[in-house]
């Protein structure tokens, strides 16, 4: 397969063409190979005759693609099975021995690629572009081009089941053996700046006259959830939520749940950054709650800075004295946000990998959820979010500490410019919630004090 262009997602710089996922070219190499290995038999590079036949759905919701090859007496077809609207496809290689002695080939199936960038990768966040590969005994591995360069790959590994699958961001090809025979998994660098990832699957003597077949099923497309759930074991995880995928889940079925309700991915955010703000809630009222108290003490704590300044064992005495008469604890307000951290980090990857988010619509300027605001109007907003959580939260009492808190939200919102807009849309809801509940609880606890 040299060239699969898929019709229902866009290009990522160029929206008026289709995105194309396979291809062969002077600037990109991203191709699936197959043949035979054992003898002198047709491989890739023979040339195949295809068999005359129907070559469009319209007749049916299948259709089939028949390739013959023969060299010495040894003829593989590779029959490649589409169906209308999967982006599974079933292959075969069928082997006729028309030689004179028996043959013992093996069939090889791999997955050919550059390491080369793709179109509109953002600077400021990375995605995992490169090989993988899963079997029941050692699950899912993903193997990165630097490991391969370095021989770093993994040995090929020998396995009666498991796929192989190059991995980019959003998108993901890959291949599964059907037969239940041993299969060699492999990853490997083979030259001119190309990097394959393939399996090999070994068939029985085949006699003289005699035909065998393997069967097998390649997948090229979007990584959607519901279409990789159903092409192999564990094939889903090619959807990277890195080392948080067991929170990453959860929430991207939860997302799914309140998306198929409101049909629409921004205000799907929207609901699902305020359900997860409210299970959290107790937590960040007890930080807030803190913060608060830690805010009418700080020029307390200023004055013994400023007293004790040359002898810091009598300064952390006072600063346990204080801390004791007006009973705070002083990681009161870190600990309830670190435990919440693993959930706001699972969910900004569950946002950064979700395919069903690319090219789709909020409301007005927002047309596209997996590309970053066209007027900056939310990284604007979530700035200013941001330099108002600074002015509420305690004043650090070194001045230079102070200063960097100051200086935090401009360079966040630099770096936000560039952020999809859907992971920009959480963090502003995200920060006017927590504004609202921080504020609220601020006023009650100065009023309580008062």
């Amino acid at each position: 397969m040299v060239r699969v262009e898929l019709l229902k997602h866009k290009d990522g710089t160029d929206q008026s063409k289709n995105i194309v996922l396979l291809e062969s070219g002077a600037g990109r190499t991203y191709v699936g190979q197959s043949g035979l290995i054992g003898g002198n038999f047709p491989n890739h590079r023979s040339m195949f005759i295809a068999r005359a036949g129907t070559r469009t759905l319209d007749a049916g919701d299948s259709v089939q693609l028949v390739l013959d090859a023969e060299q010495e007496g040894v003829k593989l077809t590779k029959t490649y099975t589409f169906k209308r609207g999967e982006y599974e496809i079933g292959l075969s290689h069928q082997v006729t021995n028309g030689s004179a002695s028996p043959i013992a080939p093996s069939v090889y199936t791999q997955l050919v690629r550059d390491a080369s960038k793709l179109d509109g990768d953002s600077h400021f966040y990375s995605t995992f572009t490169g090989p993988a590969i899963y079997t029941d005994a050692e699950k899912f591995r993903k193997i990165s081009f630097e490991d391969i360069d370095k021989g770093k790959n993994p040995a090929a590994t020998q396995t009666p089941d498991g796929w192989v699958a190059m991995v980019q961001h959003y998108f993901v090809s890959a291949y599964q053996p059907l037969d239940k025979t041993q299969h060699e998994l492999f990853t490997r660098k083979i030259g001119n700046g190309l990097y394959a990832v393939g399996a090999i699957s070994k068939m029985n003597s085949i006699d003289p006259g005699a035909t065998a077949k393997l069967e097998g099923k390649l997948y090229a497309g979007p990584q959607e959830s519901a279409k990789l759930e159903l092409f192999a074991p564990d094939f889903d995880l090619v959807k990277d939520y890195g080392w948080l995928t067991i929170i990453a889940k959860p929430i991207f079925w939860l997302m799914m749940q309140i998306q198929k309700l409101l049909s629409n991915w921004g205000w799907t955010i929207i609901v699902l950054t305020i359900l997860i703000k409210l299970a959290f809630f107790p937590l960040s009222a007890a930080s807030y709650r803190s913060m608060a108290k830690m805010k009418l003490v700080t020029p307390k704590m200023t004055a013994i800075r400023e007293r004790y300044k040359s002898d810091p064992q009598q300064m952390n005495a006072a600063m346990m004295d204080l801390y004791k008469t007006e009973k705070i604890n002083p990681l009161g307000g870190c600990l309830p946000i670190v435990v919440q951290i693993p959930v706001f980090i699972a969910l900004y990857w569950v946002l950064l990998a979700s395919v069903e988010m690319r090219h789709a619509p909020w409301l007005g300027w927002i047309q596209d959820l997996a590309a970053p605001d066209p007027w900056y109007i939310l990284p604007v907003v979530m700035a200013a979010s941001m330099f108002v959580q600074t002015k509420l939260n305690p004043t650090p009492p070194d001045p230079i500490q102070a200063k960097v808190m100051m200086f935090m939200p401009i360079a966040f919102s630099v770096m936000f410019f560039f952020f999809p807009a859907g992971l920009v849309l959480y963090w502003v809801v995200n920060n006017l919630l927590s504004i609202a509940q921080q504020w609220v609880i601020t006023k009650q606890s100065t009023e309580g004090k008062a």
